[in-house]
């Protein structure tokens, strides 16, 4: 066996030493970086320190000034009160003036260290003088005329050639000034108490512009424009001041301190300004000279002796770390060794290499050697593994010959569209019969794009969450006919043949497309005479409604059509209703929308019509219908209408509204023999609909308290054996006389007030009492909810209380919802059966096929039951639309495994037209009507 070139390397630098050098290298960044912090923090907190003690020495100078100030002018009042001053200042008496302190100069200069005294009286003029006095007369003569005028003392400091303290002190008799006594004095005392206070060299500066005949050249500091007055310790203090005035202002250095070094010494310097000006001419400061080396010394030893610690420390650490790691690397030197021999094959020579430890605290070392032990046993015995497996490969190959082999047959059978595409879209594999279809060879399409071959319509494909799409595209055939095929595109994952990236799977769907087309004309048309049914009515009449504007609505009722039922058949009675549909449609169903409502009902939709235009067209009606001469069974029939005309928005708002308004203006027509149409009145309109709602309102509500309904139950036969164990549950109100009411009448009422809900409670309540009696003989009760029930969030816990209370069977009962109601709310009609079912109960969904758009829905509806709509089956016998809608209902409902009811069986002929299609109920006039529910509880008993 080859060798890896990772094997093939020179021997690399031991880890042992990388681990060294690398903990070296981050030791020592690591004490440099401490030892740089430490030193850093320390002069930081110098330098804090220092700055602390500037402020300190800035407040110090500040008092030891105050005080000096205060001690003049307390020693310049003691002068002003002296005895006999005031009278001789008063009498302009020189010589008195001189005499009263001569004899008190001599101890104010020695004890004091008093300089100079003057006396001036009011005028300005001096009196008296004893001692040196600088040049400023001009000041003077200002503080005189402010001490005369506001008779206070003033206590100044001035530095021009000198810095002298002054206080100025008004002599005062009988509490008017009589003159003013001036004292001054250098600051001597000022610079010894600073120098004792601060411990640092003190130096007295004036920064003057003008310099006096007797100041020392050498002393003079140009760059500051100043003068030293004083200066504690000539030697080294005035080079210094002297380097520092050419780096730094006065300014600058009086906001904070200048490190300076000086003979092997750090000197700090800073400035105290003592006037309260801070100008070039008449500005004193105080410059303190301190010897900081100590300090900074201090700082650089801590420093060092960190920096050595932390190099002792990484050495020690470093010693250590490598008598920890000579054994274990030796150990690692030695797996790291075998490994080759491993890659080799030489499972034998490893083991042999390694030494079998039985340690009793085995480290990582010893797992890692125990683990390349059982890591070359676990190789050896998958070495054999593969020789084993290689020779099952080779036989599982022969088996995907042949597996390739009958898929490729199938493919070649397959009544589909099977298509492999690669990632560019280009057709890589086609079967047997997408090629028969198309009439080409395989070469034609090989290598074509896909979107060619079958053009791409303007929707885009649906993906499922797999990724798979699906769409519809049409294939123009070679004999011209147009194939609509839906195909299903998914992308093939897992393989390594680039050239197949997605199947396409193609279903010829062009006769199914034919009859949904077909049942979707059918369901917004009616069967017998084309013209839109109710359903579709009502959508154009809301959608006039929303686009707003006036029409009018006319709603046409044929008078004697019940006779030509009984008289001729109902054979009879479609002829005529087809030849009256065709009669309006020709004359009048251009101007609207016309529409069979049910039975022989019409309606027409006027758009933009006023009360003339509608009168005008019910006449014309009525004028087209009596010219109809209509015979059969030798007979001779007249098509006579009534017809309403009722306004919209006046009134109503919603087809609902404006229908039931249409229906009053008909029957007031009916009244009305001679005209045989009426426009409804709005305030007509008003009182009708008021009157009757609040009586049936109040009518419901009585009934609902006293229990006066009747439940009255019709048969749904199998139609196999005729057998009868399924009854529909329906509901009558009882009069007071006995009679009972069509539930026409109180429904549509009970709908519009709320009150059906407490309806459909009660209906379930006494169907589960009395299911309670016929369970036992195999009978189920079927009880319709409303659509307004399936909002009842209440339902669901009010039928589990009552089928506990009842004792009666779930199975046994099954709850049905139209078909618009459960299309209109599909997800809460969808939770709503799906919780009755999880109760036990079952579900059917009555007048099935009125809305083409449920059949999408029917698979997804948990519902046992489908009841297709009587007005299909009266005309089974002789529509073939009716045929072609029930077959496929019944197809449909045996697809998605339900039953299917037969609604409105009204003759025998039916029957066997029916059981072809598989429809297992049927219910009607001619299998069973309606009777009470109270018999059938009678014959249990």
């Amino acid at each position: 066996m080859t060798l890896p070139p990772l094997f093939r390397q020179r021997r690399p630098l031991s880890l042992t030493w990388r681990v060294i050098a690398l903990s070296s290298l981050l030791l020592l960044v690591l004490v440099s970086l401490f030892s740089w912090l430490s030193h850093t923090t320390l002069t930081r907190q110098f330098q804090e320190s220092r700055l602390q003690q500037h402020a300190l020495h800035h407040r110090e100078v500040r008092l030891i000034l105050q005080r000096s100030e205060e001690g003049l002018r307390q020693l310049a009042g003691l002068a002003a009160a002296s005895s006999g001053l005031g009278e001789a200042l008063e009498a302009d008496d020189h010589a008195a003036v001189r005499a009263s302190l001569a004899a008190q100069w001599p101890s104010l200069q020695l004890d004091a260290g008093i300089d100079e005294i003057r006396i001036f009286d009011t005028r300005g003029e001096a009196m008296a003088h004893w001692g040196s006095a600088p040049e400023h007369s001009g000041p003077i003569q200002d503080w005189i005329s402010q001490v005369i005028r506001t008779e206070t003392p003033l206590t100044t400091l001035r530095c021009d050639v000198g810095c002298r303290q002054y206080a100025a002190v008004p002599v005062l008799i009988d509490g008017r000034s009589v003159g003013l006594v001036i004292l001054s004095r250098t600051l001597a005392d000022v610079i010894l108490q600073v120098k004792s206070v601060s411990d640092s060299e003190v130096a007295l500066l004036a920064a003057s512009s003008r310099s006096s005949n007797d100041a020392v050249p050498a002393r003079r500091l140009s760059a500051w424009q100043g003068q030293l007055l004083a200066l504690t310790e000539e030697q080294p203090g005035l080079s210094l001041l002297r380097r520092a005035a050419e780096r730094v202002s006065l300014d600058t250095l009086a906001d904070g301190p200048l490190q300076l070094p000086h003979a092997q010494r750090l000197k700090e310097l800073s400035a105290i300004p003592v006037t309260r000006i801070r100008s070039t001419d008449g500005a004193g400061y105080l410059l303190l000279i301190s010897d900081i080396t100590d300090q900074v010394l201090a700082i650089n030893h801590d420093t060092r002796v960190l920096l050595g610690a932390g190099v002792a420390g990484w050495l020690a650490a470093e010693l250590l770390l490598l008598a920890i790691l000579l054994g274990p690397m030796a150990r690692l030197r030695r797996v790291a060794g075998v490994l080759p021999a491993l890659a080799r094959g030489g499972f034998d020579e490893a083991r042999q290499a390694i030494p079998a430890t039985s340690k009793r605290w085995p480290d990582e070392i010893d797992v890692l050697e125990g683990t390349t032990v059982e890591l070359s046993r676990q190789l050896e015995r998958l070495e054999g593994e593969v020789q084993a497996r290689g020779e099952q490969l080779a036989e599982r190959v022969d088996e995907l010959a042949r597996e390739r082999d009958f898929v490729s047959g199938l493919l070649d059978t397959a009544r589909v569209f099977i298509i492999a595409q690669d990632s560019a879209g280009r057709i890589s594999l086609v079967n047997a019969y997408a090629l028969s279809i198309l009439e080409v060879d395989e070469t034609t399409l090989i290598g074509r794009r896909f979107d060619d071959i079958f053009p791409l319509p303007g929707h885009s494909p649906i993906a499922d969450a797999a990724g798979a799409e699906e769409e519809e595209r049409p294939l123009l055939t070679v004999d011209g006919r147009v194939h609509t095929i839906v195909w299903y595109h998914a992308p093939l994952t897992g393989g390594g043949d680039a050239g197949m990236a997605r199947l396409s799977v193609g279903l010829d769907i062009t006769e199914r497309k034919a009859a949904e087309g077909r049942l979707t004309w059918l369901a917004e048309r009616d069967p017998l005479t084309e013209l839109h049914n109710r359903r579709h009515f009502q959508e154009l009449v809301q959608a006039a409604l929303a686009r707003g504007g006036q029409g009018a609505l006319l709603l046409l009722d044929l008078d004697q059509f019940k006779e030509v039922n009984e008289l001729s058949g109902h054979h009879a009675g479609d002829r005529l209703l087809r030849e009256v549909a065709d009669v309006l449609q020709f004359h009048v169903g251009r101007r609207g929308s016309l529409a069979r409502l049910g039975g022989d009902e019409f309606a027409l939709l006027l758009e933009g019509a006023d009360a003339d235009r509608a009168i005008g067209t019910a006449q014309q009606c009525n004028q087209l219908l009596e010219a109809i001469q209509f015979r059969a069974s030798g007979r001779l029939h007249r098509a006579i209408a009534s017809i309403g005309i009722v306004q919209y928005p006046a009134h109503g708002d919603t087809p609902a509204d404006l229908l039931a308004s249409a229906d009053v203006a008909m029957y007031k027509a009916k009244e009305h023999h001679h005209q045989r149409w009426h426009l409804l009145s709005t305030l007509e309109n008003a009182k009708s609909e008021l009157k009757e709602r609040v009586y049936w309102v109040e009518r419901l509500r009585k009934a609902l308290q006293e229990d006066d309904f009747v439940l009255m139950v019709q048969p749904i036969m199998r139609l196999e054996d005729r057998d009868v164990k399924h009854y529909e549950v329906l509901v009558r109100m009882r009069e007071e006389d006995g009679s009972l009411v069509s539930p026409g009448h109180f429904i549509p009422v009970a709908e519009r007030n709320g009150m059906i809900v407490q309806l459909d409670r009660w209906v379930l309540r006494h169907s589960l009492q009395a299911l309670r009696r016929l369970q036992a003989r195999g009978i189920s009760l079927a009880v319709n909810l409303s659509g307004q029930s399936l909002h009842d969030r209440g339902l669901e816990q009010f039928l589990a209380e009552e089928l506990a209370d009842s004792g009666a069977d779930p199975h046994q009962l099954i709850l049905e919802v139209t078909e618009t109601a459960a299309v209109t709310d599909f997800s809460t009609a969808r939770g709503v059966l799906q919780a009755m079912r999880d109760l036990g109960c079952r579900t059917a969904l009555d007048d099935f096929g009125v809305g083409f758009s449920s059949f999408h829905y029917l698979g997804q509806l948990p519902v046992d039951y489908i009841k297709i709509d009587g007005s299909f089956i009266r005309h089974l016998t002789d529509s073939s639309d009716s045929r072609v809608i029930v077959r496929a209902i019944a197809d449909l409902a045996a697809g998605f495994g339900k039953q299917a009811i037969a609604e409105f069986v009204d003759n025998e002929q039916v029957l066997p037209l029916l059981k072809a299609y598989g429809i297992t109920y049927g219910q009607g006039f001619h299998l069973g009507r309606p009777r009470p529910l109270a018999p059938l509880l009678d014959d249990d008993a």
